[in-house]
């Protein structure tokens, strides 16, 4: 009796232009055969965003080099200097309560 654990992406979604979200299952087999299968949702944004006391902000870039190829590859490619710059743009302009 041979069980394996296997985790694959099974969706990678672009919403609003900058954030990369990642469907993931994780899929236990017994003999080839799936007895299990679970998914585990995660989104990604360009940049971890923060404003100090002098309202300076500071955008540390997202380190994606633990995802997946294929999710790495889509946020490259979507996280243009463009969309870098909106994202920026968009979350100094939100009001923090």
């Amino acid at each position: 009796m041979a069980i394996t654990k296997t985790t694959e992406v099974s969706k990678i979604e672009v919403v609003n232009q900058w954030h990369v979200q990642v469907a993931t299952d994780t899929v236990i087999k017994e003999d080839g055969t799936e007895i299990s299968r679970s998914r585990h949702r995660h989104v990604l944004q360009p940049f971890t965003s923060s404003k100090d006391t002098d309202d300076k902000w500071t955008h540390t870039a997202t380190d994606i080099s633990a995802e997946a190829t294929e999710v790495q590859a889509v946020a490259n490619a979507v996280w243009t200097d463009t969309v870098k710059a909106n994202y920026k743009t968009f979350v100094e302009n939100q009001e923090v309560l």
